[in-house]
């Protein structure tokens, strides 16, 4: 099928890439940046930690097996989805498949593009964009159709995670199998006395989590309490602390970093996730910083300390911890093998530990996953 040429990617820098919109017919602004990834795109777009970004996809063949259904489970979680709705800015890609197949898609890829409002370029040498972006980094970006301009847009100067978080806190009965929004205290305190003989439960500070870290903590028959971003979750009765995923500069995120200090000080077991690695660090008192281009796909190689064993793990964020930074009860525990920067870190002697990929995949390998059960077995160990 052929399509006019009515849409193009402007840079920051001047740098034009024409190509043909297949989605929504909207201009938009934000983070151009790249992933490596060669499928999930369903569970790509709706993570909320690429919120603020137009994301080019280096695989050229996209959008030939469709989109799988919103079917939901018993706490009312979107089964094929990381979230409620597409968080992406703009989608560049090289080939668009007009033609899908798949025994679970419902919909094409143009066609839940539409339903989002999220505009979609083809026919993009996506090729020579990413390597214009390894060049000089991660940089602004429009997508422009039909020659409708708008102004550049910095994701990370904004407090981003605001937007992505949840309102109310929602709690997710493992037992019941049921979730319910909190509003009123009274309900806190009924909560509080039934989880007394129930199982452990954690809190998840939602800073723009994946749906899969909710499904990972409930099938561990853990009742997990989601609260936004920068609530006092200390009113609760709970055994542990998650920190999602999430986007943006962690250094936006001053009332969290607040939170997670007081738990650091509580000696709170504490699992922190992507976003939530460098949240961790933050409280802990080091420091964060910006790659040139970041880490998002499927494939990121990440090393033990201290030993030879490597793992694949998914990843999708564009800061990073210093470890120089780490005060001396801290220590790195994952390095990435292509560039050497942090991919996780613990506390030498207390409950405390983080990893900057996604454990909980979707898309991705599983290999990671046993990071959660090592967590569920600290809770456990809780005196």
């Amino acid at each position: 099928m052929l399509l006019k040429k009515n849409a193009k990617l402007v840079l920051e820098d001047g740098y034009v890439f024409y190509g043909s919109s297949f989605a929504a017919e909207k201009s938009v602004a934000g983070e151009v940046v790249f992933s490596t990834g060669m499928v999930g795109y369903p569970e790509s777009f709706t993570d909320p930690s690429y919120k603020g970004q137009i994301l080019c996809l280096t695989y050229p063949l996209i959008g030939n097996y469709g989109v799988p259904s919103d079917e939901k489970d018993v706490f009312g979680i979107p089964k094929n989805f990381e979230s409620s709705k597409i968080h992406i800015q703009g989608l560049v890609i090289s080939d668009y498949s007009f033609e899908y197949s798949h025994w679970n898609a419902k919909k094409s890829l143009a066609e839940w593009l539409k339903e989002n409002n999220i505009p979609g370029i083809f026919d993009v040498d996506t090729r020579e964009l990413t390597k214009k972006i390894r060049e000089k980094g991660a940089m602004l970006g429009k997508i422009i159709i039909d020659d409708k301009d708008v102004e550049f847009y910095d994701p990370n100067k904004v407090d981003i995670v605001k937007e992505v978080s949840v309102k109310k806190p929602i709690i997710y009965d493992s037992i019941s199998n049921k979730s319910i929004t909190i509003d009123e205290n009274s309900i806190i305190n009924q909560i509080n006395y039934e989880n007394k003989n129930k199982n452990k439960t954690v809190i998840l500070v939602d800073v723009g989590v994946k749906n899969n870290i909710i499904r990972n903590l409930i099938k561990r028959n853990l009742t997990v309490i989601r609260v936004p971003y920068d609530y006092d979750f200390f009113k609760f009765d709970f055994d542990g602390l998650v920190i999602s995923n999430g986007p943006g500069d962690p250094k936006m995120c001053k009332k969290t970093i607040y939170n997670v200090k007081k738990a650091i000080d509580k000696e709170i077991p504490i699992f922190g996730i992507c976003l939530g690695n460098q949240l961790l660090a933050l409280a802990a008192g080091a420091d964060t910083y910006k790659l040139k281009y970041g880490h998002r796909s499927q494939n990121q190689p990440c090393i033990m300390e201290g030993t030879k064993r490597c793992f694949i793990t998914t990843q999708n964020h564009g800061f990073a911890v210093d470890t120089k930074t780490l005060p001396k009860d801290w220590e790195p525990l994952f390095t990435n093998a292509n560039d050497n920067t942090n991919e996780g870190i613990r506390h030498k002697t207390k409950p405390f530990i983080s990893v900057q990929w996604h454990p909980e995949h979707s898309p991705g390998p599983r290999d990671t996953e046993f990071l959660f059960d090592e967590f569920v077995e600290t809770l456990r160990n809780k005196k």
